[in-house]
C-alpha cells in the first residue's frame, strides 16, 4: 500500500548506491582550472597515492614479499610517509631495475599505468604553477621522470627532465650523483630518440658529464658501431637501456647495411648477435631478403665469371 507523505521504505531500496571515486583521477588538471594541487601539503598527500598505487602494481606483478616487507618499515606518521615512502621508493628502484616490478603489467593493466601518468602530469602541473623547488618537488619530479622513462612515456619524461635541471636545479640545486644521471639521461634522449648527436655533445659538455657508458654510446652513434651499441646496452641500467631502445632499429639497420656490403655469406649466430636480433625478426621487421641455407645465412651470390 503506498505511504505517501510518509517514511521512505527502508532496505536497499531507499538507498544510493556509493559512487567509488579514485582519489588520483579525482583531481584535475591545474591547467584546467583546478587549483587544488597548488597547495603545497595537497601536492605532498597526492604524491604519497601516487607512490602507494605505483607500489601496489609492483607487488601485483609479482615482488609482493620485497615490496611488503619494505612499505611495512614505513612510518605511519603523516607527516612523515611521504619521506618514508620516498625512501622506499628510491630503494627499490637502485636495489632492482623498475623494468623487472613493470614487466609483469599486461595489457589489463594499461589503463592503471594511464591513470599514473596523468597523476603524475597533474602532479607536476601543480609544482610548476606554485613555483616550488624544494627537497619534495625535487623528490617527485625524480620518481616522475624514472617510472616515465621505464614506460617509455616521452611525453613525460622529457619535459620534466628540463624543468628539473633548467628551473629547480638553478634554485635547488640537486646533488652531484641526481645532476649527472638526468644529465645523461637528456644526453641520451637526444642521441637515441631525437638523433641529435650535436645537441647531445653539447648538453654533455655544458653540464659536464662523466659518464663512460654515455661516452661509449655517443661514440658508437657517432661512428655507427653497431658492436659497440649492443655491448654498452648489456652493460648499462635499466632506464639508460630504455633509452637505448630508440636507436635500436637504426643501429640495427646500419649492421645489416654493413654486413650487405661486406659478405656474401654469414652463419646465422653471428647475424643474429651483430644485430641483437633473432632471424625471425629480421625477416619480419627489416625486410631482409636473404636466403636462410642451414645454419648459413646467403646474403648474395658471387657473379659468375
Amino acid at each position: 500500500m503506498s505511504s505517501r507523505g510518509g517514511r521512505a521504505p527502508s532496505g536497499s531500496w531507499g538507498r544510493l548506491k556509493q559512487i567509488n571515486v579514485d582519489p588520483l583521477e579525482s583531481v584535475g588538471l591545474p591547467s584546467k582550472g583546478d587549483s587544488r594541487l597548488l597547495n603545497h601539503r595537497i601536492q605532498e598527500q597526492y604524491y604519497t597515492k601516487i607512490v602507494e598505487r605505483f607500489l601496489a602494481f609492483c607487488s601485483d606483478a609479482g615482488r609482493g614479499d620485497e615490496l611488503a616487507r619494505r612499505l611495512a618499515r614505513l612510518e605511519i606518521s603523516q607527516d612523515d610517509k611521504c619521506e618514508a615512502l620516498q625512501r622506499s621508493i628510491s630503494s627499490i628502484t637502485t636495489d632492482a631495475p623498475v623494468n623487472t616490478m613493470i614487466a609483469g603489467f599486461g595489457a589489463s593493466n594499461e589503463r592503471d599505468i594511464s591513470t599514473l601518468m596523468m597523476a603524475m602530469r597533474k602532479l607536476r602541473e601543480g609544482i610548476v604553477a606554485s613555483k616550488r623547488a624544494d627537497d619534495f618537488s625535487i623528490q617527485a619530479y625524480i620518481f616522475c621522470i624514472r617510472l616515465s622513462i621505464q614506460v617509455k612515456h616521452t611525453e613525460s619524461y622529457h619535459p620534466a627532465i628540463l624543468h628539473l635541471l633548467k628551473k629547480m636545479h638553478t634554485v635547488h640545486p640537486l646533488t652531484n650523483v641526481e645532476l649527472q644521471e638526468f644529465v645523461a639521461y637528456l644526453v641520451l634522449d637526444l642521441a637515441c630518440r631525437q638523433n641529435d648527436l650535436a645537441q647531445a655533445y653539447a648538453v654533455r659538455h655544458h653540464y659536464g658529464l662523466h659518464d663512460t657508458k654515455v661516452d661509449a654510446i655517443l661514440r658508437a652513434l657517432t661512428h655507427d658501431n653497431y658492436f659497440l651499441f649492443w655491448r654498452v646496452q648489456r652493460s648499462v641500467d635499466g632506464l639508460k637501456a630504455k633509452l637505448m631502445e630508440f636507436a635500436e632499429d637504426t643501429i640495427t639497420r646500419q649492421a645489416l647495411k654493413c654486413m650487405g656490403r661486406s659478405y656474401f655469406s654469414i652463419d646465422q649466430r653471428s647475424l643474429e648477435e651483430y644485430t641483437n636480433t633473432s632471424w625471425q625478426k629480421l625477416t619480419k621487421n627489416f625486410d631482409v631478403g636473404w636466403q636462410l641455407e642451414g645454419s648459413k645465412i646467403v646474403i648474395r651470390k658471387p657473379k659468375a665469371r
